[in-house]
């Protein structure tokens, strides 16, 4: 993300980035579907119930339909599968910041 230009943070979980004051800020995240504690799907019904409607692009070395059915209907960018072109995720990238109205600061 950084040779493209974009501000990119990480965080060690969901937890981490549920507590950090650039949450209002963020533009756009990448979330892998199993993480440590918190997995990318419950972050998402997180951020939703919390009024967060952030673009959202998965990855997952471990697809299975019914989860990126669940994620996509509620509102995640992409759903891409290890090991994926850097097209799609930069593809993803450009439809998650346009969704997000050009807000590619963070």
């Amino acid at each position: 993300m950084r040779s493209l230009g974009f501000v990119a943070l990480t965080f060690a979980s969901a937890q981490d980035f549920l507590q950090s004051p650039g949450l209002e800020e963020t533009a756009c995240l990448i979330l892998d579907v199993q993480m440590p504690g918190m997995s990318g799907v419950d972050l998402q019904d997180v951020l939703l119930k919390r009024g967060h409607r952030i673009p959202i692009i998965f990855i997952t070395a471990f697809p299975e339909d019914k989860v990126r059915d669940r994620v996509l209907r509620a509102g995640a960018v992409s759903f891409l599968v290890k090991p994926f072109d850097g097209r799609k995720m930069i593809d993803s990238l450009h439809v998650a910041l346009q969704k997000n109205n050009g807000r590619a600061d963070k």
